[in-house]
């Protein structure tokens, strides 16, 4: 039997069991797709006859709306007849070609969980336990307060494995605040987008016709990215196109023009910047000339860019989560780059690069990226902070960052550490070296995963796989942005699936802490975040539609930083140990690594191999790997994997459109379609990542940057020849 199967007709979707009443029309009903890799994103608005949903449309007057093709395609997702509905527990020693799954009781699954997670602390220590969630990121919150409870710091998630984190590192460094810049305002006049593409992703969602909006106002738009994409074919009045992974030298050059030709806002630099003269100093070999051999981009360019950035003041900024930031050179690429708009005095005015004036209290992300400290018992997590795994290994991330950083689990396995592993929407294919993860997990003592579906690639190596409610199905969390919070009316899980806070919360009432996981109550959780501000889910019910909007300020302050408004202790300056902008970091020198944003060497193309891999470029209608066995109308769209390569590279290869082919690296090799298109340019080639028969993840060697940890998913050589 395969482990999505329950036998025979059972396994086709039941409307009797599903609770069809015979109600005659539909019934509105609120929920978020999870479809973008954030929580949450877009509001659907959907219909239901009895327990069964049969359509959707946007939410009204919801501030992410309206809807893409992956909104509408979780209708498919839903009634998938491959869905897993009932928890399962492998039969067979790990290593069999079958693990050999049959369906238990939840009361069985908690148990067996229970009974690992008891004597695993009581022989090896809580923090022997490493707790993690992927996608989606909802159930962030309620894993970090079971992490909490049980007393194990070693908490991870996809974020501290290759996505948002290391560009947050470098923010907290430079700015001493998270911000990946924003919308251009009233008063913006150019806008630098570097290493993000909002035509196809980033945030915030669905932008880019707010973008295009302001161009036709007369702001002026540079934008940074290899590629050929739709936000650089539609709004870029300059477009630089650099060679992946020298991020830190354009920006540098960019830098030295700006300060060779006295553009800076010499003001803010002398006295907000610490280390500007060190700067200063540094990016003096910044030549175009030098800079356009590095980085490819023509050092004509790079001066227009400069001058015009540094002369339409204030100029704004919009970075990517993790674009500029998988290469060995991680996080001072991105340091280089948060410069740029400080050395011109753009940080925390009208129009500029502003940290917010009024969060939502207690809720400083624009999203659940991080949970509310309280609820996720932050203060007990940094109490535990050395028994922390990256301790040693990434001490300025450990510093900085609440979540551990995940990329060396296989040492830590292997080292004993790590003994159990509590994942929810766990895909290996994340990391680098697939192969080395499965094979630690699988040597685990005790390994379980929350998903959707049954995913070979990751499930044939865990004891256990719990079927997780989808997004019609879950009360929690509820849903914000800015000030407004909006709740979800949904529908009862098909089978015995349970929604991903349900299952920590329970997990965390077996283990005898009732009081503290609600009795397992999700809608109990929710409420006791929600009275922060005064509120319950009632209150959210009775406001379904509009939400409800917390009060505030009203109003945004600017240059917070001279009033003491930008800092907890109400201090004059930014919140970096120097107090100021910070282009020499204390922290980074503290640990003994260089304090300035400094460039490093990308790997080097070789006879052999002489192309740069570019790995995880994303379309619109897919996000990674989740979709394209959960719904088959967007696998429609894109059926296999597919390399894009230039024109020019592919008729050198004697490479059509269509064609077999094969990309390889030193680190192994793997069988796509190729996809000639003029969108990357020579010398580069791209991939999606996530495809389990053609995982492009493989090819990246287990290289990290060493202050954030991340892998060179975007610097690796490689070659490609015809199949």
């Amino acid at each position: 039997m395969s482990p999505g199967s329950n036998g025979g007709e059972e396994r086709l979707f039941d409307q009797t069991q599903a609770g069809i009443s015979e109600v005659e029309g539909e019934e509105e009903g609120y929920t978020i797709c999870d479809g973008c890799n954030e929580v949450p994103s877009c509001g659907i608005k959907f219909y239901r006859r009895g327990n069964i949903v049969t359509r959707i449309e946007p939410w009204p007057g919801f501030p992410a709306s309206p809807l893409c093709s992956k909104a509408y395609a979780t209708l498919q997702r839903l009634y998938h007849p491959e869905r897993l509905r009932y928890p399962l527990k492998r039969t067979n020693p790990k290593g069999s070609p079958d693990p050999g799954y049959v369906r238990i009781s939840w009361d069985e699954a908690y148990q067996i969980i229970v009974d690992h997670l008891n004597r695993i602390k009581e022989e090896y220590g809580p923090h022997a336990v490493f707790f993690y969630v992927g996608d989606p990121k909802e159930p962030r919150a309620a894993v970090q307060r079971l992490a909490a409870t049980y007393g194990s710091v070693n908490y991870g998630c996809e974020s501290s494995t290759a996505c948002r984190r290391a560009a947050q590192l470098a923010e907290l460094l430079t700015y001493g605040f998270p911000t990946t810049g924003g919308l251009p305002g009233d008063e913006t006049r150019v806008m630098l987008i570097w290493g993000t593409n909002p035509a196809y992703s980033g945030q915030p969602f669905l932008c880019h016709g707010q973008l295009v909006d302001a161009r036709e106002r007369g702001v002026k738009f540079i934008v940074v990215d290899p590629r050929i994409s739709p936000t650089a074919g539609t709004l870029a009045d300059i477009h630089l196109r650099p060679r992946p992974a020298t991020t830190a030298a354009l920006a540098a050059g960019m830098m030295h023009v700006i300060f060779k030709e006295g553009l800076e806002d010499r003001e803010f630099c002398d006295k907000w910047i610490h280390g500007i003269d060190e700067l200063r100093d540094y990016v003096k070999a910044f030549t175009p000339e030098r800079v356009e051999k590095i980085t490819w981009v023509p050092g004509e360019k790079i001066v227009d860019a400069a001058r015009l950035y540094a002369t339409h003041r204030p100029g704004g900024l919009m970075t990517g989560a993790q674009a500029t930031t998988h290469d060995l050179n991680a996080t001072n690429n991105h340091r280089a780059i948060l410069m740029v708009p400080a050395i011109c005095g753009y940080i925390d005015i009208p129009g500029g690069v502003v940290k917010p004036t009024d969060p939502l209290v207690e809720m400083g992300a624009p999203n659940w990226a991080d949970g509310p400290p309280k609820f996720c018992m932050r203060d007990k997590m940094l109490e535990m902070t050395k028994y922390r795994l990256d301790l040693e290994d990434f001490p300025v991330w450990a510093e900085k960052l609440f979540e551990v950083q995940t990329n060396h689990l296989v040492e830590w396995i292997k080292q004993g550490r790590v003994k159990a592993f509590l994942g929810w929407g766990l895909n290996t294919m994340i990391w680098p070296q697939t192969h080395e993860y499965q094979r630690a997990i699988e040597s685990l003592e005790f390994a379980m995963a929350v998903d959707y579906f049954y995913r070979p690639w990751t499930h044939d190596y865990v004891d256990l796989v719990l079927p997780a409610a989808m997004n019609y199905e879950r009360l929690a969390p509820f849903a914000y942005f800015g000030r407004r919070i909006f709740g979800r009316t949904p529908i009862r899980p098909l089978g015995e699936c349970r929604e991903d806070w349900q299952i920590a919360l329970e997990i965390g009432v077996r283990l005898g802490h009732a009081d503290v996981f609600y009795n397992g109550d999700v809608e109990a959780a929710c409420d006791d975040i929600l009275r922060i501000w005064g509120l319950s889910y009632d209150d959210l019910r009775r406001h379904q539609v509009e939400g409800v909007s917390v009060p505030g300020l009203g109003r945004e302050l600017y240059r917070k930083y001279e009033t003491g408004d930008m800092r907890p202790d109400k201090k004059r300056g930014f919140m970096t140990p120097s107090g100021k902008v910070e282009a020499v970091s204390l922290v980074l020198e503290k640990h003994g690594y260089p304090g300035l944003p400094v460039y490093k060497e990308p790997m080097e193309t070789t006879l052999e191999f002489p192309l740069i891999l570019i790995s995880g470029s994303r379309v619109p209608y897919i996000t990674h790997s989740k979709w394209r066995g959960d719904s088959p109308w967007l696998l429609e769209l894109q059926t296999e994997a597919l390399l894009t390569i230039n024109p020019r590279d592919a008729a050198k290869r004697d490479i059509q459109r269509g064609d077999e082919i094969i990309l390889k690296t030193a680190h192994g090799q793997i069988r796509v379609k190729a996809k000639p298109t003029i969108m990357v340019p020579q010398g580069v080639v791209g991939i999606m990542h996530g495809w389990a028969k053609a995982n492009v993840n493989e090819l990246i060697p287990r290289q990290f940057d060493a202050i954030s940890g991340f892998p060179p998913y975007k610097e690796v050589v490689c070659e490609v020849v015809k199949a």
